[in-house]
């Protein structure tokens, strides 16, 4: 107390207080960087969740001293490691408020941590000019560890941005344990498969346990979804995976493959079911294998095969119960409109836009093209036939002659065939507005188009335009 009653007495109360609050914030300030400091370690350690507590500290720390003293001459550092550490945690868009700022501190190593967090962000954020000339900036640091990183995060982004060959170059001679997974990625881009496939052998033998092998299947099925199923029957060769984690693996490889090789696809969803497991993975797999027969489907009576396989499988999965049954009852919505009397009143459009479901709820483009094809054949005086055969043809470009036949012969003067020319007549709106008012009353749901070009259907006299996709015919822009 004496000694407390001689320091105010020298040095006043107001001088004191200021003393102490110096104290507050250099010692919040100190702080920040401690737990910054041992963030980094963690990183550097491969604890990534230790990592992420770490920087969530360092936001509280740093913010307490900004809010606390705003103007002092620790609030600009704070400002920018709180940017700094949001970016880290993944909070680009509350990051780049504070990274954004213009900053006068000396202390460079903080400024250039900062730029490299503000060019993960920007390429997060799909800014890759902006990544660039981030990471452009720290190339050439003094620091090798940051010149290191620039160059890695600048090499990921040309591959992001769809710049593979760059990236490769980039890579080349870097050593960072990360770049194989990188080079891996680029040449699978640029479809250098065997290359890609040693890169990947580089990986398995022994297997990198430094690499998150399911991020990289998925990141690798983006770029070239062969050689992502390669890399799966890979690890599953090389590391033995539980089970359960298999079967999501080879789920998820089936459901890409699915668009470039169906064959391929149905050997990944049997194998899922082959693994015996339970839940989500055997099921979805069940289900995609029903789904790639019903695209396979050209013919309506088929549907009814397709009604009772999708019975049994409800009765099955539990789990997929009200997905399988909305399912089943849009095959059976489209198999009774097949099975209508051909003289049953508005037939035609009730076939139409089971032609529509088909194609574009249920994914059995075969089917689609067959009904569609049937309603020129079944009511030849139909206004709506001449949009089903630009149906037809956009989904069979090998149907293009006949369809240009019929349309020159029977449909010349058609308000579909107007629109195709640049004219939208009262009876286009007409037809239209009476088969989305048909479609309502049914309760069937319209697919509704993007403005593209018309079809590959001329008129007489005209050379035909390439296929575009789609029965609607568009409006003229």
């Amino acid at each position: 107390m004496r000694v407390r009653a001689m320091v105010l007495s020298l040095l006043g109360t107001g001088a004191l207080s200021g003393l102490l609050g110096g104290c507050v914030y250099y010692n919040g300030m100190y702080n920040a960087n401690r737990l910054a400091r041992s963030a980094r370690q963690a990183e550097r350690e491969g604890r990534t969740l230790e990592a992420s507590s770490l920087w969530g500290q360092v936001v509280t720390k740093a913010e307490s001293v900004v809010v606390r003293h705003p103007t002092s001459k620790y609030a600009e550092q704070a400002s920018l490691l709180q940017g700094i550490a949001l970016a880290k945690l993944g909070q680009c868009a509350q990051a780049m408020a504070l990274l954004s700022r213009p900053a006068a501190t000396s202390k460079s190593d903080l400024i250039e941590e900062a730029t490299l967090a503000t060019g993960r962000c920007q390429m997060s954020l799909g800014n890759y000019a902006a990544a660039e000339a981030s990471f452009s900036l720290l190339l050439e640091s003094r620091d090798p560890d940051r010149r290191n990183e620039a160059r890695f995060q600048h090499a990921r982004m040309l591959r992001q941005a769809g710049h593979d060959r760059e990236a490769l170059a980039e890579l080349q001679g870097l050593n960072d344990p990360r770049a194989r997974s990188e080079r891996l990625l680029a040449l699978a881009g640029t479809g250098r498969l065997p290359q890609a496939l040693a890169v990947m052998d580089s990986l398995m033998t022994p297997v990198d346990t430094s690499v998150r092998w399911d991020s990289l299947v998925v990141l690798l099925g983006e770029e070239n979804p062969r050689a992502a199923s390669s890399l799966v029957d890979r690890l599953r060769r090389g590391s033995p995976q539980p089970p359960e984690l298999q079967a999501r693996m080879l789920l998820d490889d089936g459901i890409r493959l699915a668009k470039i090789d169906t064959a391929a696809a149905a050997r990944r969803f049997r194998q899922v079911i082959a693994l015996g497991v339970t839940g989500e993975p055997p099921a979805r797999a069940a289900l995609a294998l029903l789904q790639l027969d019903l695209a396979r489907v050209s013919n309506p009576t088929q549907l009814a095969v397709v009604e009772d396989s999708l019975k049994k499988l409800a009765a099955r999965f539990d789990l997929l119960y009200q997905e399988i049954e909305r399912l089943q009852a849009t095959v059976s919505q489209v198999h009774t409109a097949t099975t209508m009397p051909a003289d049953s009143a508005r037939s035609d459009l009730r076939l139409f836009l089971a032609a529509e479901t088909a194609r574009d709820q249920l994914a059995a483009p075969r089917l689609a093209e067959a009904l569609f094809r049937q309603i020129p054949e079944q009511w030849p005086s139909s206004p709506y036939a001449p949009k089903a055969i630009l149906a037809a043809q956009s989904l069979n470009p090998a149907w293009l002659d006949s369809a240009r036949t019929l349309l020159d012969e029977r449909y010349w003067d058609s308000p579909y065939l107007a629109t195709v020319r640049g004219e939208v007549t009262p009876e286009y709106r007409q037809l239209e507005d009476s088969l989305g008012a048909y479609a309502a009353l049914l309760g069937v749901p319209q697919t509704v188009a993007p403005r593209r070009r018309p079809p590959a259907v001329a008129p007489p006299g005209q050379q035909p335009q390439p296929a575009a996709g789609g029965s609607r015919v568009p409006e003229p822009q």
